[in-house]
């Protein structure tokens, strides 16, 4: 896979680039990334590429020209199909099934945004999808991006040392993930439960998927609200309301 951003602050993303499983298995060769500043393409000395909104008001705009010379250049790159985001509040969110579908692109092209925003034409002529980390603002798009972009490379395979991280990670199937323990056995006068250390592989997976449930319910009752379950979640949920009306009781 390859990834692209286009940035006017390429060397944020070394964080992602240079460091942790994502950082290695760039390293590995298993997926490529090229930062690209639109200054570059600037029609000025100085390397100016934002200006007054028309209309008026606050801030300035990133210029369309410069962007879409960096998109172009991008796109030059490979001859994979690109796909073009805009990492926008305005965008749809970020969910694990989209983080999925971006998986299986060969190559992606991340257009960062600054200063109030970016013009509006560039938007509508040469991004395929904005796409929004939360209801919030932040300073620009180079944090959504890399977000975006551990999201995506955790699923591909060989970025993590274990597949079933990903697999069994929150959301990956709808639920949020169970509790995990380690070493010390006690901690803080809290102790590991005890199925956990029972040897019993089978007991162990119905305790994690009923507290998946569990927590799920408490945290994101939504999520259920959405999913169809099998007989064996039925009756783990149908156990933790009994088990909450006699908490209430």
């Amino acid at each position: 896979m390859l990834i692209q951003a286009i940035t006017i602050f390429p060397e944020m993303f070394d964080s992602i680039t240079e460091y942790g499983v994502t950082g290695r298995a760039k390293k590995q060769n298993l997926w490529q990334f090229q930062a690209i500043n639109p200054r570059k393409f600037a029609d000025n000395k100085l390397g100016y590429i934002d200006d007054r909104p028309f209309g008026g008001g606050p801030g300035m705009i990133m210029m369309a020209p410069p962007l879409q010379a960096a998109i172009e250049e991008a796109k030059q790159t490979s001859s994979a199909p690109a796909k073009v985001i805009y990492l926008s509040p305005q965008g749809q969110p970020l969910t694990h099934k989209k983080a999925v579908e971006l998986a299986k692109s060969p190559h992606l092209i991340l257009l960062c945004g600054r200063y109030e925003g970016i013009d509006e034409r560039l938007l509508q002529s040469s991004v395929d999808e904005e796409i929004s980390i939360g209801d919030f603002v932040v300073s620009g798009g180079e944090l959504p991006a890399m977000m975006l972009m551990d999201a995506v490379l955790r699923l591909i395979p060989g970025v993590l040392g274990d597949i079933q991280s990903a697999e069994q990670d929150s959301f990956s199937d709808d639920l949020l993930d169970c509790p995990h323990y380690t070493k010390p056995l006690e901690f803080q006068g809290m102790t590991v439960p005890d199925v956990l250390r029972s040897g019993n592989h089978g007991l162990i997976a119905e305790w994690r998927l009923k507290q998946s449930l569990r927590r799920t319910l408490e945290r994101r009752p939504d999520l259920l609200e959405k999913r169809s379950l099998i007989p064996k979640e039925s009756r783990l949920l149908k156990e933790i309301l009994q088990e909450q009306q006699e908490i209430q009781s």
